[in-house]
Parts: structure tokens; C-alpha cells; sequence
């Protein structure tokens, strides 16, 4: 998530700078040295390559500034669009224990009675990105230019956001193609809070965060010491802390490289057992019938249907079974998730540089999970 519209663009993507010349898996399997090449690829003032290999934890930090006076593994970074990975496992854990179904009509849930007519964007729309909705809503830009280069999500509150939809339909009929949209999963997050009279930020933090031990992961920046601090473009100018407004379920997470690892291992091989629950860390746990629901393909789009979906993860195939990833970007930050339940590895790379032309931060991320 960044502004105003497109996300980091996705490795394959016209204009992705090639991935850097990385030590294959093959060649060399030693983990310190692979994350060493990959952190030394980014040109960003703070840099964490955080692995989980079957279970062995390996991180390098670095970067083009100087350590700051907290270790960079132990800060939390805002994951931008990366946020939509958790805003897909609440909404599956809420279809899996029956308070939804998923095919609910957003305008129902945010306007009871309201007639949705007969091809409503649902809530499944609105999270797989075939909602028919822009990018971003009506009203947007002039809202958010006076704080362009700051915070012009901040500059949108959640009323607008809700108050756009209901009075604006989507371009295209819902379900009939694919469109990225900040828009649609913030909707989404606005239609869950409507629907179980609980906001969002309550919803992801009682049926996510807390089951999962994620203590090291929030919605708010808490400040210096615990928070990273994001750049420009130029590398070099700090920004503010990442304010989103009214769309908080499409990029407000930020977190801690190891509570990223703990996520992400979660999905890798989630548990079998009479309960089907994950129970350590949690006296609630959160079912592991929630963490494979979204490792299911959704949907396929593009050039020989190259592009899989689930509810949270873009899908991809490799050599050694797909691989699931999700990227997103701030005004001043960049995260990218990742794990390949094939090779029982699971990826969170980070750093504090605003996404610009010729960026490498994604393609070294997606190259190292990929060749492992």
C-alpha cells in the first residue's frame, strides 16, 4: 500500500528491475551467507532478511545508515498492503466458525435493508480484488495532496471511505475481472466491523493476533525504540509514521521480523489434532481449518493463468511446489511475506526505503524464496 494507487509491482511485472545475482539454494544451502548477498542487494537505510527453515530461524540486518541504537530485528516495520495476509485469515477464521459466509453483500452489512440489488459486491469480492471498485474512491486525490508526500491516506477517515461506496457503484460488474484495490479490502474492513457490531482492529487482534502470540505486532506506532523509522525515496529524509486512515484493513500492520516468522510458520504446516486448534501462546488458538482455507487457490488470471490467488496470498509456482507471498509498501517502508510449504521455508524481508523506479527490494525477496 502506498500512494497513491500502485503497490510495489509484482516480480514479472513490466518495469521489475531482474533479481540480483544471489547464491542459488543448490550451490550454496548456507543460510547466514544467502541472507548476507540478499540485504547487501537493497539500498535502503535499514534492511532484515528473516528466514524459517523447517523450523531454524535466520536473520541479517544491515543497511546504508548507521545501526540504530535498538538491534533492527527487534523493531516493528509497517507492512503496508501486506496487512490484506491477515485481513484474509480473519475473514476465513470468521466464515469457519459460521458468523459469515463470505458471499454477504457489503451494502447489507454496512446498510441493513438496504437493497443490494442483483449483482452486489460481496465481501469475497472485495478481498479477492474483484469487487469492481478503483483503485482508490471518489474524492481521493484532492483530498490526499496536501499531504502527498506524508501521510494522504491519514487525509481519508474511515466515514469517507464507507460514504464513497455506498454512493458510488463499482466500474465493472462484481466477480467479471481482477483489479488491485486499497479500496475494496478497506471496505471490507468497514463491512466485518458493521456486520459483528466489532472493529476491525478488535476483530484481527482477538482472532489473530492474540491466538497466533503475536505480541510484537500492532496497528499503531508506539515510538521511538519499538517503531522503524521509514525514508523517502532519496534514502536519506525520515518520514512520518504510516497514518491509514479509513484503511486500516488494506495496510495498517506493522510488526516485529520474528512475530512475521511466527505468522508465517503458522501457514506452513498448520496442525492436525482433535481440536484442530493452535493452542500454544493462546487459551483460545486459532483453528488451523482457518490457516488452510487460505492456502486454496480462488481464483487465476493472466498470461497461461501464471497468477494464482487465495483470499490472502498471491500464488506462484516453483520447481519445488507453489510458493504464497504478499508485498506492500508505506510512504517510507517496504515488506515483503513469503513461505513455501514445499521446502518447509517461510520468508519476511523489510526496510525503510520508499518503493522507487528500479527498486530491488521486491525482486531479491521473491528470488530467494523462490530458489529455495
Amino acid at each position: 500500500m502506498t500512494a497513491p494507487a500502485a503497490d510495489t509491482p509484482w516480480p514479472g511485472v513490466a518495469g521489475e528491475p531482474p533479481a540480483p545475482d544471489l547464491p542459488r539454494a543448490a550451490d550454496a544451502p548456507d543460510w547466514p551467507a544467502r541472507l548476507a548477498a540478499a540485504v547487501a542487494a537493497v539500498d535502503a537505510p535499514d534492511v532484515v532478511f528473516a528466514v524459517s527453515h523447517h523450523g531454524t530461524r535466520t536473520v541479517r540486518t544491515g543497511g546504508t545508515a548507521p545501526p540504530p541504537p535498538d538491534p533492527r530485528d527487534g523493531l516493528r516495520y509497517e507492512l503496508g498492503s501486506a496487512t490484506k495476509a491477515f485481513t484474509g485469515l480473519l475473514l476465513a477464521d470468521l466464515v469457519r466458525d459460521g458468523r459469515l459466509t463470505g458471499g454477504e453483500a457489503a451494502v447489507s452489512c454496512l446498510r441493513p435493508g438496504r437493497d443490494p440489488g442483483p449483482t452486489p459486491v460481496t465481501l469475497a469480492h472485495l478481498l479477492t480484488h474483484t469487487s469492481g471498485l478503483p483503485a482508490l474512491p471518489a474524492g481521493f486525490l484532492p483530498r490526499a495532496l496536501p499531504a502527498w508526500r506524508t501521510n494522504p491516506y491519514a487525509r481519508y477517515p474511515a466515514a469517507r471511505v464507507v460514504d464513497a461506496f455506498l454512493r458510488h457503484g463499482p466500474r465493472h460488474r462484481p466477480g467479471s475481472r481482477w483489479g488491485y484495490s486499497n479500496y475494496g479490502v478497506a471496505v471490507l474492513g468497514h463491512a466485518l466491523a458493521a456486520v459483528t457490531g466489532t472493529a476491525w482492529e478488535d476483530l484481527v487482534t482477538e482472532r489473530v493476533l492474540r491466538p497466533l502470540a503475536l505480541g510484537g505486532t500492532g496497528l499503531w506506532p508506539l515510538g521511538p525504540g519499538l517503531d522503524a523509522v521509514g525514508h523517502g525515496r532519496d534514502g536519506r529524509t525520515p518520514v512520518p509514521a504510516f497514518d491509514p486512515g479509513g484503511f486500516a484493513a488494506a495496510g495498517a500492520i506493522r510488526a516485529t521480523p520474528h512475530d512475521l516468522l511466527t505468522f508465517l510458520e503458522a501457514h506452513l504446516a498448520p496442525p492436525e489434532g482433535p481440536s484442530g486448534e493452535l493452542s500454544e501462546g493462546s487459551s483460545e488458538g486459532l483453528p488451523a481449518a482457518s490457516l488452510r482455507a487460505v492456502l486454496t487457490p480462488v481464483l487465476r488470471r493472466g498470461i497461461g493463468h501464471r497468477h494464482e490467488h487465495t483470499v490472502s496470498w498471491f500464488r506462484h509456482p516453483t520447481p519445488r511446489g507453489p510458493m504464497y507471498f504478499h508485498s506492500g509498501a508505506t510512504m517510507g517502508q517496504q515488506a515483503f511475506l513469503g513461505f513455501a510449504p514445499g521446502t518447509g521455508t517461510a520468508l519476511a524481508a523489510l526496510c525503510t526505503r520508499r518503493f522507487r523506479l528500479r527498486d530491488t527490494f521486491v525482486a531479491t525477496a521473491y528470488a530467494l524464496l523462490a530458489d529455495t
